[in-house]
């Protein structure tokens, strides 16, 4: 297996340039190139360093499957979405392969109840989505919102924020973006 080619391809499908991975894993950008060129072969741990800032495990990055072919792929089958979700939630990731994504779009569900977790979540870029179905409780900073079926959000995903079902009866489904392309 080639694990240069193979953390390169890694790092630009999670949209990621070779010194925003440095930087995120704590190693030089120097590391990073040297590494895809396959000029040096990391150790057990260097890899699980470097890995860290995307952040992925070592059983991930060797079972993720890449689309190696130049074909671009298109049309991506409900059976095909990568689950990217923890816990009872659902994220359904669209164009896992696709080379260069400058967003993640993602077909969310949240059961009754659930959420993202006790932490709010924060990064660079913005996010936005349109609730499907349902309703879904939405934290931005301080502020709470209850949507509704076709109600949206759209904010900088530098505010600290995190998403739930307040219902106790129906899942929440809803369709989302965010940028930079972080899944």
């Amino acid at each position: 297996m080639d694990v240069g080619a193979r953390l390169k391809n890694i790092r630009k499908l999670k949209g990621l340039s070779q010194r925003e991975l440095a930087k995120r894993a704590g190693v030089t950008n120097s590391t990073i190139s040297m590494i895809e060129k396959n000029s040096v072969s990391p150790s057990v741990s260097s890899l699980k360093k470097v890995l860290s800032g995307i952040p992925m495990s070592l059983v991930d990055f060797f079972s993720l499957e890449l689309e190696e072919d130049s074909q671009r792929k298109v049309i991506y089958r409900a059976d095909e979405l990568l689950n990217i979700g923890t816990n009872d939630v659902t994220m359904k990731l669209v164009g896992k392969g696709h080379p260069n994504r400058a967003f993640s779009f993602l077909n969310e569900t949240y059961p009754p109840g659930t959420d993202t977790g006790p932490d709010m979540l924060t990064h660079e870029g913005e996010e936005a989505g349109t609730v499907v179905k349902g309703q879904l409780e939405v934290t931005v900073g301080s502020e709470v919102y209850v949507l509704d079926t076709g109600d949206s959000y759209y904010f900088e995903s530098s505010q600290p924020h995190r998403f739930r079902n307040p219902s106790d009866k129906e899942d929440c489904v809803l369709i989302s973006a965010t940028t930079p392309a972080n899944f």
